[in-house]
């Protein structure tokens, strides 16, 4: 059986090559099997662009291009709608992270002291933007290998900006673990802080790379980039971009993936156009193909407003003597600076380097996103220590931890009035951690629905939010909260 076996994958490699040297590349995209990927041969791989400085042989895309290899990819989604081998998984990255310092005192002195260098040292930072609740904290989470940032299914959990750190053999990678990008209206609507805005925008202003989350389970906005989004990578223009498709698992016509794909990138990835012709409807349960079409894609089919072949664009029709701004502008004030309108009819953004899908809460395939960021390090020296998982304090892990839990088992708007006050944080003879917090509502109503009948809802909320915490420090967590209602 195993010969048959690797004599149709060996002619299945052989005929995607064909098609390479034949000229432009026609893929068929069949339905992926199943409503769960996981594993080295699993479909929410990446779908890889063409040859770049991170995109090389060892990609599905990169081999069938005979692209130059610069890095080794593993098993894509594009590599199994092709039929094409997946490759070994290496080892997993990053399965015991340092647990954070829960003494504030030694977590400072960790953050102040000088970094220790390898003697090659290589860093990068990696700003996670998108819409509210598209699973941002979820995927830094899984990248860190422990939890340091709260998660919620209502939007706004992340209220300020944040960074984790991945330290693995002579690279450190620095997530900037945002807020979802809103606009100014919604965060007044909402009573959001200022920060809220801000973070983002801060955060494009210090990164290296830019991963763009969308969340693909979500059938109103899938399609399109939301228009914070599109004004943010705009304004950078020059940092690389990288599209992350998240839940991936939960979409149950896997074929819609490829549409998504086309409609996110307006048909452009690293500069190969992409073009999904369906002449045939389909249903989860089809085999039926839908023509993918890769070919070079030309300067003038970017209409994106800041986009680099706009600035080409623009640069050339300017001439040398001509000192008049471009669009893109005044970094991290938070607002697109070309005309509103030339962003109303754009849904995606031409200009990613890479696509992966993923789904971040069961960590299927953020193993493959995490070796191709360590890829893109660049040489430098470290800006934490190495034993160094988050520059946030215990106390701000705790605060973040219990509101999440805040939030899950809290109707409405509810959760959103609540103010947290620690009164006591101490350390036991044995290590463990005894921390005494009080919730603050502003109603005698709310108070009961935080308390829950026979006191179900405070009780659960302090149990998970103290295991929580023992996966974060790495010690015995007693935590107990109060409720009162606001003086």
């Amino acid at each position: 059986m195993a010969a048959p076996m690797a004599a149709s994958m060996a002619a299945a490699a052989a005929r995607a090559a064909a098609a390479a040297a034949a000229g432009p590349l026609r893929l068929g995209a069949v339905r992926l099997p199943g409503s769960r990927w996981s594993g080295s041969g699993s479909a929410p791989g990446r779908i890889p662009s063409a040859p770049s400085r991170c995109s090389g042989s060892g990609s599905a895309l990169g081999r069938i291009l005979s692209a130059p290899s610069r890095c080794s990819g593993s098993s894509s989604a594009l590599g199994s709608l092709l039929g094409i081998p997946a490759e070994a998984p290496s080892a997993a990255l990053g399965q015991h992270p340092p647990p954070v310092a829960a003494d504030k005192e030694e977590q400072k002195r960790l953050l102040e002291n000088r970094p220790n260098q390898p003697q090659n040292p290589k860093v990068l930072r990696i700003a996670i933007i998108g819409a509210p609740n598209a699973g941002k904290s979820t995927l830094s989470n899984q990248l860190l290998g422990r939890k340091v940032f709260p998660v919620s299914r209502k939007v706004h959990t992340t209220r300020c900006r944040a960074q984790g750190v991945i330290t693995h053999e002579d690279t450190q990678l620095i997530i900037l673990d945002t807020p979802g990008l809103i606009n100014p209206l919604k965060a007044k609507r909402h009573n959001l802080e200022e920060a809220m805005l801000k973070d983002p925008w801060d955060s494009m202003k210090h990164a290296d790379l830019v991963l763009v989350l969308v969340d693909v389970s979500d059938h109103w906005t899938r399609n399109s980039l939301s228009k914070e989004v599109l004004r943010c990578l705009s304004q950078f223009p020059h940092i690389p971009s990288v599209l992350v498709l998240n839940k991936v698992d939960i979409l149950k016509k896997k074929f819609l993936l490829l549409e998504i794909a086309t409609d996110l990138t307006e048909g452009v990835v690293n500069g190969k156009k992409l073009e999904v012709k369906s002449a045939l409807k389909q249903d989860s349960r089809s085999s039926a193909k839908l023509p993918l079409r890769i070919t070079r894609a030309s300067p003038s089919e970017s209409k994106v407003p800041g986009s680099p072949f706009e600035q080409e664009k623009n640069q050339g029709q300017e001439g040398s003597g001509s000192d008049k701004s471009s669009d893109v502008g005044g970094a991290g004030t938070g607002e697109a600076q070309g005309p509103k309108e030339d962003l109303k009819d754009v849904k995606g953004w031409p200009h990613f380097q890479e696509i992966f899908m993923l789904a971040a809460l069961r960590g299927e395939e953020v193993d493959t996103l995490k070796r191709y960021l360590l890829m893109q390090a660049k040489p430098g020296p470290w800006e934490f220590h190495s034993d160094v998982l988050t520059n946030q304090s215990p106390q701000e892990i705790c605060d973040n931890i219990i509101r999440e839990k805040v939030l899950e088992y809290l109707p409405l708007e509810v959760p959103y009035g609540v103010t947290q006050v620690t009164e006591i944080w101490e350390e036991g003879e044995c290590g463990e951690l005894f921390i005494v917090q009080s919730l603050l509502v502003p109603r005698e109503s709310h108070k009961r629905m935080l308390i829950g009948r026979g006191g179900k809802v405070i009780s659960r909320i302090a149990r998970e939010a103290g295991q929580d915490l023992m996966n974060a420090f790495l010690c015995d967590v007693c935590l107990k909260l109060k409720v009162e209602v606001k003086g």
